[in-house]
C-alpha cells in the first residue's frame, strides 16, 4: 500500500466509526452484506474504468453499456431461450469488442476519448431504447435459473459473491498492472506517450488493450447487475454509472492525467463511496442529493490530487536545488594542487 491508499483506509474507518456512532444499523449484518454486494458490482466497474484513466483516456459510455449489456443478456436467456452458459461469453465478447471499437478510433484515428465515449453513452443508450421499444425488459414471473444466479447474486457463508468476484478481479488486475511489463508500459504510456513511443512501446496496442479490458469488465458488471436488478428500463438503468466508476477510480489516487494509481486505491474508493451512499440512506438525506455527493467526491478529489502533485513538484525543486548547492560546495572547497615542474 501506498501512503494514498493508507490514508484512504483510515477515511474509510473514521467515516465508518461516525456512521455507526450515529445509527447502530449500519453494522447490522444484512446492511454490511447489502453494502458489500454493491461495492462488488460498482467495484468492477471501476476497475475497467480505472485501465484507461491511467492511459490517459477516460471512458464515459460504461452506464450505457451497462443498460444495453444487461438488456441483451436478459433477451438471450429469458426471451430466446438461449443458455445462460452460451449467453453469458457473448456478452463478454460483444463488451471487449465495442471496447476495442473505442481504442481503434482513439489510437487509429486520433480522435478524443472524450468525444468517442460521450458518442457511445448515446448511441448504446438508444440502442438499449430502440431494441426494447422503450418498454422494460425483465423476467417472466416463475423464472429462474438457479446456478445463474446463485452465481451472480447469490452468497456464499453470508459473503456476497458480487464481492467475492471483485476480490478475485481486483488481484488479478493488480498482478496485470503492478507486476508485469504490461502495468509498467501503461504507466509510462500515461506519464508521456510520446516519449513511451520513442521507447519503443506500441503505445496504440497498449491503449486499445485498456480499453478492451475496461469493455470486458463493463460487460461482466452488466451481467451482475441485470442479474441483481432483475428488471431493466433502458431509459433509467445504469444511468450515471459512469460518475461511480469515475469517482472511484479518482478518490482511489488515479490522476485524471495519467499515469498514476492502484488497483488497492480503487477498490479502496469504491468502499468510501458506498460508505457514503449508506450514510445518506441511514441518515433519512434525499436520495436526490446522492448525485450531489458523487460531484463533491469528484471534485474534492481532483483539488486533493492537483494539490498533491503541486507539493511533490515542490519537493523536487527544493531537493534538486539543495544537491545543486551541496555539488557547487564540494567543489569549491577541493584543495588546489600545487604547481609541479
Amino acid at each position: 500500500m501506498v501512503k494514498k491508499d493508507l490514508g484512504l483506509l483510515l477515511l474509510i474507518v473514521v467515516v465508518g466509526i461516525v456512521v455507526a456512532i450515529i445509527n447502530p444499523r449500519f453494522l447490522l449484518p444484512i446492511n454490511l452484506a447489502n453494502t458489500a454486494n454493491l461495492i462488488g458490482l460498482f467495484g468492477i466497474l471501476s476497475i475497467g474504468q480505472a485501465f484507461v484513466i491511467i492511459t490517459g483516456g477516460i471512458e464515459l459510455s460504461v452506464g450505457s453499456l451497462v443498460a444495453l449489456l444487461g438488456v441483451l443478456f436478459v433477451d438471450f436467456i429469458a426471451v430466446q431461450d438461449m443458455s445462460w452458459m452460451l449467453a453469458l461469453p457473448l456478452i463478454l465478447a460483444l463488451g471487449a469488442v465495442i471496447g476495442a471499437v473505442h481504442g481503434w478510433l482513439i489510437t487509429r484515428l486520433n480522435l478524443q476519448p472524450f468525444v468517442v465515449t460521450l458518442c457511445g453513452l448515446l448511441i448504446y443508450r438508444g440502442a438499449a431504447r430502440f431494441y426494447t421499444a422503450d418498454g422494460t425488459a425483465g423476467f417472466a414471473f416463475g423464472q429462474n435459473f438457479p446456478d445463474l444466479e446463485f452465481l451472480t447474486a447469490g452468497r456464499f457463508y453470508g459473503v456476497p459473491n458480487t464481492f467475492i468476484a471483485l476480490v478475485i478481479i481486483a488481484v488479478v488486475m493488480w498482478i496485470m498492472l503492478h507486476r508485469s511489463v504490461f502495468g509498467r508500459y501503461l504507466y509510462a504510456i500515461g506519464k508521456n506517450e510520446e516519449a513511451a513511443r520513442y521507447s519503443g512501446i506500441r503505445t496504440g496496442r497498449m491503449v486499445m488493450s485498456a480499453y478492451v479490458i475496461c469493455g470486458l469488465l463493463t460487460a461482466l458488471s452488466a451481467i451482475y447487475f441485470a442479474m441483481y436488478t432483475r428488471s431493466i428500463s433502458p431509459a433509467s438503468h445504469g444511468q450515471f454509472y459512469e460518475l461511480y466508476a469515475i469517482a472511484a477510480a479518482v478518490l482511489g489516487g488515479f490522476s485524471l492525467r495519467g499515469g498514476e494509481g492502484s488497483i488497492v486505491g480503487v477498490v479502496l474508493g469504491t468502499v468510501l463511496l458506498q460508505e457514503l451512499q449508506n450514510l445518506v440512506n441511514l441518515l433519512g438525506i434525499p436520495s436526490s442529493l446522492n448525485f450531489a455527493v458523487m460531484g463533491g467526491v469528484i471534485l474534492i478529489g481532483v483539488l486533493i490530487d492537483q494539490q498533491w502533485h503541486a507539493i511533490r513538484a515542490k519537493r523536487r525543486l527544493v531537493s534538486a536545488a539543495r544537491h545543486t548547492e551541496t555539488r557547487h560546495s564540494n567543489e569549491g572547497s577541493l584543495p588546489v594542487a600545487a604547481n609541479q615542474d
